[in-house]
């Protein structure tokens, strides 16, 4: 028949065909897999990338429109979008042996340790005097590592309430530890 366009494997995928799935993970696992081997730091990380990212493939079939792109340019997109955000995440997380531990060393001052430890409790008292949803975005994102766009999934809070706790909540910390702006950070940026 000509003029009948054959359906594509994502179109099939979107209409909850099984076979569909094996037809992707076939015509496109190599695909996926050179893109996350180039991504990731080692191998089980490139698998760990490769299932996500062909969840997030099955996920959003249905958004697939072929008439803005080709099939593969719509999984490469995905792909790479899955594997930006995985580095992103993996850079911001402390590695072990990243910072100097000179204040904690047993030729270090006694005095800057104990000066060390009593602003670390302040900080904390601090954190302890804010706001319930304050305290949770804050203790997400600092202690562990969250992205605010994490954050909202994890909590099930709107994105623009979690930028709000945060910037709140950062805030008053700084009121409460008498922080100038300033102070922060380089350039003055929080």
């Amino acid at each position: 028949m000509e003029g009948t366009l054959k359906p594509t494997i994502l179109s099939r995928i979107a209409a909850g065909d099984a076979e569909a799935v094996e037809d992707c993970l076939r015509k496109y696992g190599g695909l996926v897999w050179s893109l996350a081997r180039r991504f990731s730091a080692d191998h089980a990380d490139a698998e760990d990338a490769v299932q996500e990212i062909f969840v997030d493939v099955w996920r959003s079939a249905s958004r697939f429109d072929p008439d803005r792109s080709a099939e593969n340019t719509y999984i490469t997109m995905i792909a790479r979008r899955r594997l930006i955000d995985r580095r992103r995440r993996r850079d911001r997380r402390l590695q072990p042996g990243t910072l100097p531990d000179d204040s904690l060393t047993p030729g270090a001052n006694r005095a800057d340790r104990f000066e060390l430890v009593d602003e670390a409790q302040r900080a904390q008292d601090a954190m302890q005097r804010l706001r319930p949803e304050e305290r949770q975005v804050l203790d997400l994102a600092i202690n562990h590592g969250l992205t605010q766009t994490e954050i909202a999934a994890t909590t099930q809070m709107p994105l623009g309430t979690v930028k709000t706790h945060a910037r709140r909540g950062l805030a008053r910390l700084r009121e409460m530890l008498n922080v100038a702006p300033a102070e922060q950070t380089e350039g003055g940026r929080p």
